[in-house]
């Protein structure tokens, strides 16, 4: 069986994953140290932040070119893991 089989993505494919954390961390960078091992030719470039309407919180997108389904668990399990990323979609 396909690693990819359980998914309804077509791989290779453009994905945005969205994350949120608080705003004064140094989130943005955080997110993209968690990622970059997972997407080689990953730029600051591919990341978007934009802060919530009271200020305290901060949206990072990160737009990549996913491989398969397992690049995605892990850089999904790497956010998770991160105590800075409150959640991830």
């Amino acid at each position: 069986m396909s690693d990819n089989a359980d998914t309804l993505l077509e791989f290779p494919c453009d994905y945005d994953i969205k994350t949120f954390g608080r705003r004064e961390t140094d989130f943005e960078a955080t997110v993209y140290r968690l990622v970059k091992p997972h997407v080689p030719e990953l730029a600051e470039g591919d990341l978007s932040t934009k802060e919530s309407s009271g200020g305290k919180y901060l949206s990072v997108t990160v737009s990549i070119r996913a491989e398969s389904k397992a690049q995605l668990d892990a850089i999904y399990q790497a956010l998770t893991d991160s105590g800075a990323v409150l959640m991830s979609l």
